[in-house]
Protein backbone atom coordinates (compact mmCIF):
# COMPACT_ATOMS: atom_id res chain seq x y z
CA UNK A 1 0.00 0.00 0.00
CA UNK A 2 2.73 2.16 -1.23
CA UNK A 3 0.05 5.04 -1.69
CA UNK A 4 -0.65 5.53 2.14
CA UNK A 5 2.70 6.75 3.40
CA UNK A 6 3.64 8.72 0.32
CA UNK A 7 0.04 10.32 -0.44
CA UNK A 8 -1.35 12.65 3.09
CA UNK A 9 -4.85 13.37 0.81
CA UNK A 10 -4.93 9.61 -0.03
CA UNK A 11 -4.67 8.40 3.09
CA UNK A 12 -6.95 10.78 4.84
CA UNK A 13 -9.95 10.25 2.08
CA UNK A 14 -8.73 6.28 3.09
CA UNK A 15 -9.21 7.07 6.69
CA UNK A 16 -12.60 8.51 6.00
CA UNK A 17 -13.85 5.58 3.98
CA UNK A 18 -12.73 2.87 6.72
CA UNK A 19 -14.64 5.06 9.38
CA UNK A 20 -17.43 5.90 7.34
CA UNK A 21 -17.95 2.39 6.27
CA UNK A 22 -18.11 0.82 9.82
CA UNK A 23 -20.80 3.11 10.11
CA UNK A 24 -22.35 1.93 7.24
CA UNK A 25 -21.36 -1.72 7.78
CA UNK A 26 -23.12 -1.61 11.07
CA UNK A 27 -26.41 0.00 9.88
CA UNK A 28 -26.35 -2.47 7.08
CA UNK A 29 -27.15 -5.37 9.41
CA UNK A 30 -29.09 -2.71 11.80
CA UNK A 31 -32.06 -1.03 10.03
CA UNK A 32 -33.08 -4.34 7.99
CA UNK A 33 -32.96 -6.05 11.34
CA UNK A 34 -35.18 -3.01 13.60
CA UNK A 35 -37.42 -3.55 10.68
CA UNK A 36 -37.97 -7.10 11.29
CA UNK A 37 -38.32 -6.57 14.57
CA UNK A 38 -41.34 -4.32 13.86
CA UNK A 39 -43.01 -6.42 11.85
CA UNK A 40 -42.66 -9.87 9.97
CA UNK A 41 -44.31 -8.31 6.89
CA UNK A 42 -41.87 -8.88 3.81
CA UNK A 43 -43.72 -6.61 1.85
CA UNK A 44 -42.86 -3.84 5.03
CA UNK A 45 -39.41 -4.77 5.32
CA UNK A 46 -39.14 -4.55 1.66
CA UNK A 47 -40.32 -1.08 1.74
CA UNK A 48 -37.42 0.43 4.32
CA UNK A 49 -34.71 -1.38 1.80
CA UNK A 50 -36.87 0.28 -1.57
CA UNK A 51 -36.59 3.74 0.54
CA UNK A 52 -33.20 3.49 1.17
CA UNK A 53 -32.62 3.13 -2.51
CA UNK A 54 -35.04 5.37 -3.84
CA UNK A 55 -32.82 8.29 -4.07
CA UNK A 56 -30.36 6.70 -6.69
CA UNK A 57 -33.36 6.66 -9.21
CA UNK A 58 -34.91 10.03 -8.90
CA UNK A 59 -31.49 11.76 -7.36
CA UNK A 60 -28.51 10.52 -9.28
CA UNK A 61 -28.03 13.00 -12.10
CA UNK A 62 -29.36 16.06 -10.07
CA UNK A 63 -26.49 14.99 -7.76
CA UNK A 64 -23.97 14.64 -10.76
CA UNK A 65 -24.89 18.16 -11.35
CA UNK A 66 -24.48 19.88 -8.22
CA UNK A 67 -21.23 17.84 -7.99
CA UNK A 68 -19.30 19.42 -10.96
CA UNK A 69 -21.08 23.30 -9.61
CA UNK A 70 -19.94 23.18 -6.21
CA UNK A 71 -16.72 22.54 -4.12
CA UNK A 72 -16.63 18.24 -3.62
CA UNK A 73 -14.83 18.07 -0.70
CA UNK A 74 -17.50 20.48 1.14
CA UNK A 75 -20.53 18.34 -0.63
CA UNK A 76 -19.02 15.14 1.24
CA UNK A 77 -18.69 16.87 4.56
CA UNK A 78 -22.45 18.75 4.78
CA UNK A 79 -23.36 15.26 3.62
CA UNK A 80 -22.11 13.39 6.50
CA UNK A 81 -23.34 16.62 8.76
CA UNK A 82 -27.39 15.60 7.27
CA UNK A 83 -26.10 11.62 8.52
CA UNK A 84 -25.24 12.60 11.73
CA UNK A 85 -28.96 14.29 11.97
CA UNK A 86 -30.94 11.51 10.41
CA UNK A 87 -29.01 8.73 12.10
CA UNK A 88 -29.77 10.74 15.94
CA UNK A 89 -33.98 10.13 14.53
CA UNK A 90 -32.75 6.73 14.15
CA UNK A 91 -31.76 6.38 17.69
CA UNK A 92 -34.83 8.15 18.65
CA UNK A 93 -37.00 5.31 16.70
CA UNK A 94 -35.12 2.32 17.86
CA UNK A 95 -36.20 3.68 21.29
CA UNK A 96 -39.88 4.52 21.40
CA UNK A 97 -40.97 2.39 18.55
CA UNK A 98 -42.46 -0.85 20.06
CA UNK A 99 -40.70 -4.53 19.16
CA UNK A 100 -42.96 -5.77 17.81
CA UNK A 101 -45.15 -3.28 17.38
CA UNK A 102 -49.00 -3.95 17.20
CA UNK A 103 -50.59 -4.46 13.86
CA UNK A 104 -52.17 -1.45 13.33
CA UNK A 105 -48.65 0.76 14.39
CA UNK A 106 -46.66 -1.25 12.04
CA UNK A 107 -47.56 0.54 8.83
CA UNK A 108 -46.84 3.43 10.89
CA UNK A 109 -43.55 2.97 12.14
CA UNK A 110 -42.13 1.39 9.31
CA UNK A 111 -43.28 4.68 7.48
CA UNK A 112 -41.62 6.59 9.85
CA UNK A 113 -38.16 4.62 9.52
CA UNK A 114 -38.42 4.32 5.83
CA UNK A 115 -38.38 8.08 5.89
CA UNK A 116 -35.60 8.90 6.91
CA UNK A 117 -33.71 5.78 5.07
CA UNK A 118 -34.82 7.61 2.41
CA UNK A 119 -33.21 10.91 3.83
CA UNK A 120 -30.12 8.98 4.44
CA UNK A 121 -30.22 7.59 0.99
CA UNK A 122 -30.33 10.81 -0.41
CA UNK A 123 -27.37 12.21 1.52
CA UNK A 124 -25.61 8.69 0.55
CA UNK A 125 -26.10 9.66 -3.34
CA UNK A 126 -24.39 12.78 -3.28
CA UNK A 127 -21.91 11.76 -0.78
CA UNK A 128 -20.74 9.21 -2.88
CA UNK A 129 -21.15 10.79 -6.00
CA UNK A 130 -18.75 13.70 -4.71
CA UNK A 131 -16.18 11.09 -3.46
CA UNK A 132 -15.84 8.85 -6.36
CA UNK A 133 -15.23 11.93 -8.29
CA UNK A 134 -12.54 13.66 -6.15
CA UNK A 135 -10.44 10.29 -6.12
CA UNK A 136 -8.50 11.04 -9.45
CA UNK A 137 -7.65 14.73 -8.43
CA UNK A 138 -6.24 12.80 -5.43
CA UNK A 139 -3.89 10.30 -7.17
CA UNK A 140 -2.28 9.97 -10.46
CA UNK A 141 -4.15 8.39 -13.13
CA UNK A 142 -1.94 5.17 -13.42
CA UNK A 143 -2.71 5.09 -9.75
CA UNK A 144 -6.27 4.11 -9.80
CA UNK A 145 -6.78 0.65 -10.15
CA UNK A 146 -4.45 0.40 -7.00
CA UNK A 147 -6.49 3.28 -5.00
CA UNK A 148 -9.94 2.14 -5.83
CA UNK A 149 -8.68 -1.97 -4.96
CA UNK A 150 -6.95 -0.35 -1.45
CA UNK A 151 -10.91 1.75 -1.39
CA UNK A 152 -13.03 -0.93 -1.64
CA UNK A 153 -10.98 -3.29 0.27
CA UNK A 154 -11.08 -1.37 3.21
CA UNK A 155 -14.46 -0.76 2.92
CA UNK A 156 -14.77 -4.02 2.35
CA UNK A 157 -12.96 -4.65 6.13
CA UNK A 158 -15.08 -2.03 7.60
CA UNK A 159 -18.31 -2.27 5.90
CA UNK A 160 -18.68 -5.95 5.70
CA UNK A 161 -16.41 -7.85 7.46
CA UNK A 162 -16.45 -6.09 10.79
CA UNK A 163 -19.72 -3.49 10.88
CA UNK A 164 -22.02 -6.59 10.55
CA UNK A 165 -20.94 -8.52 13.60
CA UNK A 166 -20.22 -5.52 15.33
CA UNK A 167 -23.68 -4.69 15.09
CA UNK A 168 -25.18 -8.18 15.90
CA UNK A 169 -23.36 -7.94 19.21
CA UNK A 170 -24.41 -4.37 19.70
CA UNK A 171 -28.40 -4.82 18.83
CA UNK A 172 -28.31 -7.57 21.49
CA UNK A 173 -26.96 -5.60 23.85
CA UNK A 174 -29.34 -2.76 23.22
CA UNK A 175 -31.09 -2.20 19.38
CA UNK A 176 -30.12 1.71 19.42
CA UNK A 177 -26.54 1.15 19.90
CA UNK A 178 -25.67 0.53 16.14
CA UNK A 179 -27.33 3.96 15.60
CA UNK A 180 -25.63 5.83 17.95
CA UNK A 181 -22.10 4.13 16.52
CA UNK A 182 -23.16 5.47 12.72
CA UNK A 183 -24.12 9.09 14.29
CA UNK A 184 -20.22 9.14 15.49
CA UNK A 185 -18.35 7.77 12.75
CA UNK A 186 -19.72 9.87 10.26
CA UNK A 187 -18.71 13.27 12.25
CA UNK A 188 -15.39 11.96 12.49
CA UNK A 189 -15.65 11.27 8.81
CA UNK A 190 -16.91 14.82 8.01
CA UNK A 191 -13.88 15.99 10.63
CA UNK A 192 -11.20 13.88 7.99
CA UNK A 193 -12.69 14.98 4.77
CA UNK A 194 -11.92 18.63 6.18
CA UNK A 195 -8.34 18.05 6.17
CA UNK A 196 -8.30 16.71 2.48
CA UNK A 197 -5.99 19.16 0.23
CA UNK A 198 -7.79 19.27 -3.44
CA UNK A 199 -6.46 21.29 -6.48
CA UNK A 200 -8.41 24.28 -7.57
CA UNK A 201 -10.95 23.40 -10.35
CA UNK A 202 -10.73 25.53 -13.26
CA UNK A 203 -13.69 28.09 -13.00
CA UNK A 204 -17.27 26.78 -14.84
CA UNK A 205 -19.79 28.75 -16.20
CA UNK A 206 -23.16 27.58 -14.50
CA UNK A 207 -26.59 27.21 -16.57
CA UNK A 208 -29.65 25.46 -16.14
CA UNK A 209 -29.53 22.00 -14.40
CA UNK A 210 -31.42 20.52 -16.99
CA UNK A 211 -28.89 21.92 -19.62
CA UNK A 212 -25.53 20.54 -17.88
CA UNK A 213 -27.50 17.02 -17.44
CA UNK A 214 -27.99 17.13 -20.90
CA UNK A 215 -24.51 17.70 -21.45
CA UNK A 216 -23.81 14.39 -19.24
CA UNK A 217 -26.49 12.80 -21.21
CA UNK A 218 -25.08 13.25 -24.68
CA UNK A 219 -21.67 12.21 -23.89
CA UNK A 220 -22.42 8.94 -21.95
CA UNK A 221 -25.09 8.16 -24.90
CA UNK A 222 -21.66 9.02 -27.60
CA UNK A 223 -19.75 6.40 -25.38
CA UNK A 224 -21.73 3.35 -26.56
CA UNK A 225 -19.37 1.29 -23.53
CA UNK A 226 -19.86 3.09 -20.77
CA UNK A 227 -23.76 3.21 -21.58
CA UNK A 228 -23.65 -0.82 -21.86
CA UNK A 229 -21.81 -1.12 -18.55
CA UNK A 230 -24.72 1.15 -16.78
CA UNK A 231 -26.89 -0.51 -18.09
CA UNK A 232 -25.54 -3.72 -17.69
CA UNK A 233 -25.00 -3.09 -13.80
CA UNK A 234 -28.41 -2.25 -13.51
CA UNK A 235 -29.96 -5.36 -14.03
CA UNK A 236 -27.15 -6.94 -12.10
CA UNK A 237 -27.73 -4.89 -9.07
CA UNK A 238 -31.36 -5.10 -9.38
CA UNK A 239 -31.38 -9.07 -9.16
CA UNK A 240 -28.76 -8.41 -6.24
CA UNK A 241 -31.48 -6.93 -4.37
CA UNK A 242 -33.60 -9.76 -4.67
CA UNK A 243 -30.95 -11.32 -2.33
CA UNK A 244 -30.55 -8.65 -0.16
CA UNK A 245 -33.72 -7.62 0.83
CA UNK A 246 -35.68 -10.95 1.83
CA UNK A 247 -31.55 -12.15 3.33
CA UNK A 248 -32.68 -10.96 6.73
CA UNK A 249 -35.92 -13.45 6.75
CA UNK A 250 -33.71 -16.14 4.82
CA UNK A 251 -30.95 -15.79 7.82
CA UNK A 252 -33.71 -15.96 10.77
CA UNK A 253 -36.49 -18.24 9.24
CA UNK A 254 -34.73 -20.76 7.01
CA UNK A 255 -31.31 -20.98 8.51
CA UNK A 256 -32.71 -20.05 12.21
CA UNK A 257 -29.75 -17.45 12.75
CA UNK A 258 -29.46 -15.48 15.90
CA UNK A 259 -28.76 -11.45 14.57
CA UNK A 260 -24.94 -12.42 15.98
CA UNK A 261 -24.74 -15.19 14.06
CA UNK A 262 -26.55 -13.33 11.33
CA UNK A 263 -23.52 -10.65 11.59
CA UNK A 264 -21.14 -13.08 11.76
CA UNK A 265 -22.67 -14.90 8.42
CA UNK A 266 -22.35 -11.42 6.78
CA UNK A 267 -18.39 -11.94 7.52
CA UNK A 268 -18.38 -14.19 4.71
CA UNK A 269 -19.05 -11.95 1.92
CA UNK A 270 -16.75 -9.07 3.34
CA UNK A 271 -14.13 -11.77 3.12
CA UNK A 272 -14.73 -12.34 -0.73
CA UNK A 273 -14.75 -8.09 -0.62
CA UNK A 274 -11.33 -8.22 1.30
CA UNK A 275 -9.67 -10.47 -0.89
CA UNK A 276 -11.04 -8.93 -4.40
CA UNK A 277 -10.19 -5.76 -3.38
CA UNK A 278 -6.31 -6.62 -2.92
CA UNK A 279 -6.29 -9.67 -5.92
CA UNK A 280 -8.65 -8.19 -8.90
CA UNK A 281 -6.12 -5.33 -9.93
CA UNK A 282 -3.90 -8.12 -10.49
CA UNK A 283 -6.55 -10.44 -11.91
CA UNK A 284 -7.94 -7.36 -14.29
CA UNK A 285 -4.39 -6.54 -15.67
CA UNK A 286 -3.67 -10.43 -16.30
CA UNK A 287 -6.44 -11.38 -18.02
CA UNK A 288 -7.61 -7.56 -19.94
CA UNK A 289 -10.64 -6.00 -18.97
CA UNK A 290 -13.00 -7.96 -21.18
CA UNK A 291 -12.08 -11.40 -19.91
CA UNK A 292 -12.27 -10.41 -16.24
CA UNK A 293 -15.57 -8.71 -16.81
CA UNK A 294 -16.77 -12.01 -18.04
CA UNK A 295 -15.06 -14.05 -15.17
CA UNK A 296 -16.90 -11.58 -12.80
CA UNK A 297 -20.24 -12.39 -14.53
CA UNK A 298 -20.00 -16.09 -14.05
CA UNK A 299 -19.11 -15.39 -10.48
CA UNK A 300 -22.13 -13.40 -9.85
CA UNK A 301 -23.93 -16.38 -11.47
CA UNK A 302 -22.59 -19.24 -9.96
CA UNK A 303 -22.68 -17.48 -6.39
CA UNK A 304 -26.98 -16.85 -7.18
CA UNK A 305 -27.03 -20.40 -8.03
CA UNK A 306 -25.46 -22.20 -5.15
CA UNK A 307 -27.77 -19.63 -3.11
CA UNK A 308 -31.30 -20.85 -4.81
CA UNK A 309 -30.28 -24.72 -4.65
CA UNK A 310 -28.88 -24.87 -1.14
CA UNK A 311 -30.33 -23.72 2.06
CA UNK A 312 -27.22 -24.25 3.88
CA UNK A 313 -25.62 -21.81 5.94
CA UNK A 314 -21.45 -23.23 4.71
CA UNK A 315 -23.23 -22.45 1.42
CA UNK A 316 -25.43 -19.29 1.71
CA UNK A 317 -21.67 -18.14 3.33
CA UNK A 318 -19.61 -19.51 0.01
CA UNK A 319 -22.29 -17.68 -2.22
CA UNK A 320 -21.55 -14.73 -0.25
CA UNK A 321 -17.70 -14.73 -0.61
CA UNK A 322 -17.72 -15.55 -4.56
CA UNK A 323 -20.75 -13.03 -4.74
CA UNK A 324 -18.61 -9.91 -3.29
CA UNK A 325 -15.27 -11.13 -4.80
CA UNK A 326 -17.19 -11.05 -8.40
CA UNK A 327 -19.04 -7.99 -7.99
CA UNK A 328 -15.17 -6.59 -6.73
CA UNK A 329 -13.59 -7.34 -9.94
CA UNK A 330 -16.33 -5.58 -11.71
CA UNK A 331 -15.87 -2.69 -9.70
CA UNK A 332 -11.93 -2.91 -10.36
CA UNK A 333 -11.98 -2.83 -14.12
CA UNK A 334 -15.78 -0.59 -14.73
CA UNK A 335 -14.73 2.27 -12.32
CA UNK A 336 -11.43 2.81 -13.38
CA UNK A 337 -12.49 2.64 -16.68
CA UNK A 338 -14.83 5.58 -16.30
CA UNK A 339 -12.37 7.65 -14.21
CA UNK A 340 -9.94 6.95 -16.55
CA UNK A 341 -11.55 8.12 -19.81
CA UNK A 342 -14.35 10.64 -18.61
CA UNK A 343 -12.95 14.64 -18.77
CA UNK A 344 -12.97 16.06 -15.58
CA UNK A 345 -15.29 18.83 -16.18
CA UNK A 346 -17.95 16.07 -17.02
CA UNK A 347 -16.94 13.71 -14.41
CA UNK A 348 -19.64 14.09 -11.97
CA UNK A 349 -22.35 14.07 -14.25
CA UNK A 350 -21.60 11.48 -16.18
CA UNK A 351 -21.22 9.50 -13.11
CA UNK A 352 -24.49 10.40 -12.03
CA UNK A 353 -26.12 9.46 -15.07
CA UNK A 354 -24.06 5.87 -14.85
CA UNK A 355 -25.36 5.75 -11.58
CA UNK A 356 -28.62 6.68 -12.46
CA UNK A 357 -28.83 3.47 -14.93
CA UNK A 358 -26.36 1.20 -12.83
CA UNK A 359 -28.21 2.03 -9.35
CA UNK A 360 -31.71 3.41 -10.30
CA UNK A 361 -33.31 -0.15 -10.39
CA UNK A 362 -31.99 -1.06 -6.78
CA UNK A 363 -35.15 0.04 -5.37
CA UNK A 364 -38.08 -1.67 -7.27
CA UNK A 365 -35.47 -4.97 -7.12
CA UNK A 366 -36.05 -4.11 -3.57
CA UNK A 367 -39.63 -3.86 -3.65
CA UNK A 368 -39.99 -7.04 -6.54
CA UNK A 369 -38.26 -9.30 -3.81
CA UNK A 370 -41.39 -8.72 -0.98
CA UNK A 371 -43.54 -9.04 -3.46
CA UNK A 372 -42.51 -12.34 -4.85
CA UNK A 373 -42.46 -13.67 -1.12
CA UNK A 374 -46.06 -12.79 -0.66
CA UNK A 375 -47.26 -14.15 -3.96
CA UNK A 376 -45.65 -17.21 -3.67
CA UNK A 377 -45.98 -18.08 0.26
CA UNK A 378 -49.43 -19.43 0.09
CA UNK A 379 -48.52 -21.96 -3.08
CA UNK A 380 -45.04 -22.98 -1.70
CA UNK A 381 -44.65 -22.11 1.93
CA UNK A 382 -42.48 -20.12 3.64
CA UNK A 383 -39.24 -21.37 3.06
CA UNK A 384 -40.10 -22.23 -0.37
CA UNK A 385 -40.83 -18.77 -0.85
CA UNK A 386 -38.26 -17.19 1.10
CA UNK A 387 -35.96 -18.86 -1.56
CA UNK A 388 -38.15 -17.82 -4.82
CA UNK A 389 -35.74 -14.51 -4.86
CA UNK A 390 -32.65 -16.34 -5.26
CA UNK A 391 -34.16 -18.50 -7.72
CA UNK A 392 -35.07 -15.64 -10.08
CA UNK A 393 -31.75 -13.83 -9.27
CA UNK A 394 -29.96 -16.82 -10.54
CA UNK A 395 -31.87 -17.16 -13.91
CA UNK A 396 -31.09 -13.48 -14.58
CA UNK A 397 -27.58 -13.87 -13.58
CA UNK A 398 -26.90 -16.75 -16.15
CA UNK A 399 -28.83 -14.33 -18.73
CA UNK A 400 -26.77 -11.37 -18.04
CA UNK A 401 -23.27 -14.05 -18.61
CA UNK A 402 -24.39 -14.83 -21.71
CA UNK A 403 -25.30 -11.39 -22.83
CA UNK A 404 -21.94 -10.28 -21.91
CA UNK A 405 -20.09 -12.75 -23.23
CA UNK A 406 -21.89 -11.98 -26.84
CA UNK A 407 -22.19 -8.47 -27.03
CA UNK A 408 -19.92 -6.74 -24.20
CA UNK A 409 -16.64 -5.46 -26.38
CA UNK A 410 -14.45 -3.18 -24.09
CA UNK A 411 -11.71 -1.09 -24.89
CA UNK A 412 -8.33 -2.72 -24.15
CA UNK A 413 -6.04 -0.15 -24.60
Amino acid sequence: MTLLPTNKNYRLLFSASAVSNLGDGVSALALPWLASLITRDPMLIATVAFATRLPWFICSIPAGVITDRYDRKHLMVGADILRILLTAGLVVCALMIPQPAPAGAAFAAILIVSGLAFLLGLAEVVRDNAAQTVLPSVVAKSDLERANGHLWSIEQIMGAFIGPPLAGFMIAWAVPAPFVLDTLSFALTAGMVLFIAIPPRPAVIRRSVWREAVEGMVWIRSHRVILQLALMLGVMNALGMLVVTILVLYSQEVLGLSVIQHGLLLIAGAAGGVVGGLVCPKIAALLGRRSALHCALLGLAVSNALLALVPSVLVVALALFLEMFAALLWNVVTVSYRQRFIPDALLGRVNSIYRFFGWGLLPFGALASGAIVVMAEPDLGRALALRMPFIIAAVGSFAMLVYGMIWLHIDET
